[in-house]
């Protein structure tokens, strides 16, 4: 892992420090704001005192408190939502993206956190709901949610990733933003009690070796979870950054399993049965499996691998005038720390190790970060990103060459944005 700041590159440089164009840069953006001053001071000296000169806002008194009572974002960020899919018939069985290239940071806003539905958002009643564990246990319970807030609970930072995100990537460059490629992908601070608390309490018998985990929504979701899992760092969550589920993301209970794909994570949690043998469930064996080129399907490939992307600039973005930006994306692993991100201007040929901002956490998105000098010509920007467990995040090519091109999970190639000669944007297979 870097802190430093590495070289400034464009496409085709080396990694000589262009030390002289960062200055340049800098000494450009101090000159800026000293214009900015000179007309603050024009307008002290015009008889308008130690103040900036007025604008329309100061002029008129601003809302009270509690109007709405539930804060809500600026109107002049009204674009930055959740956009749907329309891959899907229905919007019952359905999902929405995550608005990657608007966000700041690690954490995922409640509100834009990404959907993914099977049978609708149910409307459940907190005080009605009850979570019932049985199967190979000795001391089979049925617990309220008061019950469970009461018992000790933890709070951690994860990412949670669709196995489908960036699914229809595989052959040609589909959709046009980062929104669209990896947008079922967000993060947050989840609270809620280590599932091995309630292992503890009911008591497993010998032999157990997988949980069965079923939601109380309309399509009855379940997944077969290996008992290490269980015991590792699963949790029971009540509570998503600071404040209660949201209804789309399992209210009043659900199932984190950090790192493993999203679907595994069951919201509306209701039943959790232990057994000593998978359950070979339709969500597990017709779909949620890879379909390998020569027509078998690997089963319960649940991790999600160490994956990164750009977020800015990214596709339907257009860039300024050349000189010195920043370019910013994230990188994750469903095993663990990120170690290393690097970022190519010329679709791989050279790479440059980028920044990661703190904090850097396991299985939790990291934030990178590197300065490049975009000369006004046509680039290629990727990011590639190795995780603590030395994985290096493949090319497209690398991965269809054992995978083919049928399956529908699990794509975690390196994600190309070709810019072109005027600044525009676009997704791009490199």
């Amino acid at each position: 892992m870097s802190d430093v700041d590495e070289p400034d590159f464009a496409p085709g440089a080396t990694r000589t420090p262009d030390t002289t164009g960062r200055r340049k840069f800098l000494v450009h953006g101090a000159a800026a704001s000293l214009l900015a001053l000179d007309g603050i001071h024009s307008a002290s000296a015009a008889g308008t005192g130690d103040r900036m000169p007025a604008t329309p806002w100061t002029h008129e008194q601003g809302k009270p408190i509690l109007t709405p009572a539930y804060g809500m974002p600026s109107p002049h960020e009204s674009d930055v939502v959740r956009r749907p899919t329309d891959l899907t018939p229905t919007a019952l069985s359905s999902w929405s993206f995550t608005p990657l290239q608007d966000l700041d940071g690690i954490i995922t806003p409640n509100g834009l956190f990404f959907e993914r539905h099977h049978g609708g958002v149910p409307a459940i009643s907190p005080d009605a709901h009850r979570l019932v564990i049985h199967g190979m246990v000795e001391r089979p319970l049925v617990l309220s949610m008061d019950d469970i807030v009461r018992l000790p609970s933890v709070s951690r930072i994860h990412f949670l990733e669709c196995s489908g995100n960036t699914l229809t990537e595989w052959k040609a460059p589909k959709e046009k933003t980062v929104q669209g490629t990896h947008g079922l992908l967000s993060c947050a601070e989840w609270t809620g009690v280590p599932l091995s608390v309630i292992a503890d309490q009911v008591g497993l018998r010998t032999g157990v070796k997988w949980m069965l985990a079923e939601g109380a929504d309309a399509a009855v979701m379940d997944r077969s979870i290996p008992l290490a899992k269980v015991l590792d760092d699963a949790l029971l969550v009540y509570s998503q950054n600071g404040e209660r589920l949201r209804p789309e993301q399992g209210y009043p209970l659900r199932l984190l399993l950090p790192g493993y794909e999203g679907n595994m994570s069951i919201k509306w949690l209701r039943r959790l049965k232990f057994s000593d043998a998978p359950f070979h469930t339709r969500e597990e064996t017709s779909k949620y499996s890879d379909l390998m080129p020569d027509g078998k399907a690997r089963q319960f490939t649940f991790d999600m691998e160490a994956k990164s992307v750009i977020t800015s600039p990214s596709g339907g973005m257009r860039m300024g005038a050349p000189g010195f930006r920043e370019v910013r994306g994230l990188a994750w692993s469903g095993r663990g720390r990120i170690s290393r991100v690097d970022v190519s201007a010329d679709g791989g040929r050279t790479w440059q190790q980028a920044r990661l901002q703190s904090p850097v956490l396991p299985k939790c998105l990291t934030r990178f970060s590197l300065m490049w000098n975009w000369q006004g010509g046509p680039a290629i920007l990727q990011s590639r990103c190795i995780d603590e467990t030395g994985y290096v995040q493949p090319t497209l090519a690398e991965l269809v060459a054992v995978r083919g091109v049928n399956s529908v999970y699990h794509l975690n190639a390196i994600q190309s944005w070709g810019v072109a000669q005027n600044g525009e944007v676009s997704n791009v297979h490199a």
